[in-house]
């Protein structure tokens, strides 16, 4: 048989699979009515292992991994199919549909922000980017922007929720969660960390650096071949400020060049940071859930039960959806040992039936859920 008649037979066996999928998802839905009536769970594990196990015994050897593969996701489209008859729509999707409703039709031009650190604050960079004309108010750390949003201060805060070379800011996801707030709006900013300095500082004078963690962290190599002392701060306008106040002449700061120009001070060395691929994620959040037309990242978080196969599970539901995982990061449960938290971001649309069945069938997986919004990112 040349080529073409072997593809001919694969388009005959493609066509006779799509017949046979399409009938067993028919009677997946069949047995979900059945299960209703009578109701019984979706899920069978032990119904599974004696179908993976017959399927198996009848598979060549060296293609039983492969078959097992395929049932697996076989399975999960059928337990799909069935949650769609049988699972009452979650409280999360109640939550989506309302504010997807209530919603204004176009993201403000402005409104009263509330931002960590001073003037001159990458948070207030981050702002001035999401909003043509934002009011803002600044705090000493993110509990208290936290707080100037819960008790109507402000109408949202703006806050760094991930860089490329430090990772995540735990605190900042540890309260949106404990605080049940979300994600509206999100920007990418490139950081540029500066060492900033007295007027008439030399580099040779520094003796001691002043940060936030972060940016310390993200220096770090640079400092070390300067054999200077690090001091940690709120943030880096913060430290910016402090050194301009200082009476030091061996006191520098690694902030941005806005700081120099805001207050006074001398950039004694551009660009610190060791990597000069360096970006900082930035988030706008608030307290009532608003879904602006263009949204297509959604944030979650889940604790899944602690016992094989859970995270296999939450996975092989973004897949059978055909949902893109943009990220999956790990978190550990303080209380409980060796357990931990997922944080997820998904690029989907949140008009589909996939995305409303998705938050339904994640509740039913999970120990706890979280929807954390629906939001697009400003380039």
């Amino acid at each position: 048989m040349d080529l073409n008649q072997l593809r001919e037979c694969i388009d005959r066996t493609d066509d006779e699979i799509v017949r046979l999928v399409t009938e067993r998802m028919d009677i997946a839905a069949k047995i979900a009515a059945y299960k209703k009536e009578n109701k019984l769970p979706v899920y069978h594990p032990a119904r599974e292992r004696e179908k993976l196990a017959d399927v198996a015994s009848k598979t060549r050897d060296e293609l039983k991994n492969d078959m097992q593969s395929l049932y697996q996701l076989l399975f999960e489209l059928s337990r799909s199919q069935q949650n769609r008859i049988l699972l009452p729509e979650s409280a999360e999707a109640k939550l989506v549909a309302e504010a997807l409703e209530t919603t204004p039709k176009e993201f403000p031009r402005s409104a009263n922000v509330v931002c960590q650190g001073v003037e001159g604050a990458y948070s207030s960079i981050a702002a001035e980017r999401l909003f043509h004309l934002p009011s803002i108010q600044y705090v000493d750390n993110f509990d208290a922007a936290f707080s100037a949003v819960e008790h109507g201060f402000c109408e949202y805060a703006v806050l760094p929720i991930e860089n490329s070379s430090a990772g995540s800011v735990k605190q900042v996801y540890d309260s949106m969660v404990r605080r049940n707030f979300y994600i509206v709006r999100s920007t990418r900013l490139k950081i540029e960390h500066n060492l900033l300095a007295k007027p008439d500082t030399q580099l040779s004078d520094i003796r001691e650096v002043v940060s936030h963690e972060q940016a310390l962290t993200q220096c770090a190599e640079q400092l070390k071949k300067l054999g200077v002392k690090v001091t940690r701060c709120e943030n880096t306008a913060v430290a910016a400020k402090m050194v301009a106040e200082s009476d030091r002449t061996d006191l520098a700061a690694l902030s941005s060049t806005r700081c120099a120009e805001l207050y006074g001070l001398r950039v004694l060395k551009r660009e610190m940071q060791d990597n000069a691929n360096n970006h900082t994620r930035f988030i706008c959040v608030t307290r009532k859930p608003q879904i602006f037309p263009g949204a297509d990242r959604t944030s979650l978080m889940m604790i899944l039960p602690h016992r094989p196969g859970s995270l296999y599970k939450a996975l092989a539901k973004f897949y059978a959806l055909g949902i893109n995982l943009i990220k999956l990061e790990s978190r550990p449960l303080p209380e409980r040992d060796f357990e931990f938290m997922f944080y997820f971001d998904l690029e989907t649309s949140v008009y589909s039936e996939g995305f409303r069945r998705l938050l339904c069938e994640l509740t039913e997986i999970s120990e706890e859920f979280r929807y954390l919004g629906s939001y697009s990112e400003v380039v």
